[in-house]
C-alpha cells in the first residue's frame, strides 16, 4: 500500500509513523499491522501506510499462527466505522488502501455488508483511491462474496495461508477447498485483480508448497505472496523451519512459471507493498484484470 499526503507533508519516517498512529487512535480504528504484530509495521507506518482492520479486533476463529484475539462472542458492529475509515484515508492522503477484517462467523453475512459500506464511503469521500479488500472466506457464502465484488474493488485478496495437510492444526474452522473456490469465483466474475498469499515455516514440505502454488494458479489467481512465518506470541505455533533467500527465489520463479505475479521473501506479507504489486498487475493484465 502506498501513501502520498503524509510523505509530502512530513519528512522523516518517525514523523510519518507518529502521524499514522495519531490518526488511527483519534478515529478509533484498528490495523492488522498492530493487532497481528506484523514485522513490517515500522516500514509501512514510516511510509504513511497501514492495512485497516474492520469488524472489530476480536476474531471468532483461533488460527494457531495469529496474534489477533479470538472469542466465540466478539464485539458489536460499529455502524460508524466505515465513515471514520474513509475520513482517515482522506486525512492520510492514501492512494491505495488495503482493508481486511477479523473472521465473523457470528454474522449471517460474515461481515460482507461492512466491507460493502466501507467501499461506498471511500468512493464517496476519497475519489481516486484504489481499494484492495483482503476478505475472510465468509463461511463459503457465495452471496456474501458477490455482494462484495459488486462494489468493484480493484483487488480482491484472500489468503490460503498454508497447505491442506496443516489446516486442522493451523486453521481450525477453515477449509482450503473453500478458499480456492472463493478465488476461482472471484476470477470468473472478473473486473478486479485476484490475489492470494500463504506462509512458510509451519511444517509444510517443498513438494506441498509446489502443489499449493499449482492449486492457486488453477483458480486463475493473478498475484500470490509467500513469506516466512514468524511466531508473533508464545501461544502461537513454533516456527518449524526458516527458509533462505534461494528457497524463496525458487518459489518466486515457480509462481511466475505458473502465470502468477509472485512476491516471495522472508518479510513478504499479503498486503506488504500492495500498491506496487497492484500497479504491476495492471501493467500485465490491464485495468479490468
Amino acid at each position: 500500500m502506498g501513501g502520498r499526503g503524509i510523505a509530502a507533508r512530513m519528512p522523516g519516517r518517525l514523523s510519518e509513523r507518529h502521524a499514522v498512529k495519531t490518526c488511527l487512535r483519534r478515529a478509533g480504528l484498528h490495523t492488522v499491522c498492530e493487532e497481528a504484530r506484523c514485522p513490517n509495521i515500522c516500514e509501512c507506518f514510516g511510509r504513511g501506510t497501514a492495512t485497516f482492520l474492520i469488524l472489530g479486533d476480536v476474531c471468532t476463529r483461533g488460527c494457531a499462527f495469529c496474534a489477533v484475539d479470538h472469542h466465540r462472542v466478539p464485539s458489536r458492529l460499529d455502524p460508524a466505522e466505515p465513515a471514520r475509515l474513509a475520513d482517515a484515508i482522506c486525512e492520510l492522503g492514501l492512494r491505495h488502501v488495503v482493508i481486511t477484517s477479523v473472521t465473523r462467523d457470528d454474522l449471517p453475512d460474515g461481515g460482507a455488508g461492512m466491507f460493502v459500506e466501507c467501499v461506498r464511503q471511500i468512493r464517496a469521500r476519497c475519489p481516486g483511491v484504489t481499494i484492495e479488500l483482503l476478505v475472510p472466506d465468509f463461511a463459503g457464502s457465495v452471496d456474501a462474496l458477490v455482494r462484495v465484488l459488486d462494489e468493484g474493488p480493484e483487488v480482491l485478496n484472500h489468503n490460503t495461508e498454508t497447505v491442506a495437510r496443516l489446516y486442522p492444526r493451523v486453521r481450525p474452522g477453515a477449509d482450503l477447498d473453500r478458499s480456492l473456490d472463493l478465488l476461482r469465483r472471484a476470477r470468473e466474475r472478473g473486473g478486479c485483480v485476484v490475489k492470494s498469499g500463504f506462509m512458510l515455516g509451519l511444517g509444510e514440505t517443498d513438494g506441498e508448497v509446489e502443489g499449493l502454488l499449482g492449486k492457486i494458479a488453477q483458480t486463475g489467481c493473478q498475484v500470490v505472496t509467500a513469506g516466512q512465518y514468524l511466531r508473533p506470541m508464545k501461544r502461537c505455533l513454533e516456527v518449524a523451519r526458516r527458509l533462505d533467500a534461494e528457497q524463496f527465489a525458487r518459489i518466486e520463479r515457480r509462481g511466475e512459471e505458473l502465470g502468477m505475479l509472485t512476491a516471495a521473501g522472508e518479510l513478504v506479507r499479503s498486503s506488504f507493498r500492495a500498491q506496487d504489486l497492484y500497479e504491476r498487475a495492471r501493467e500485465r493484465w490491464g485495468p479490468e484484470g
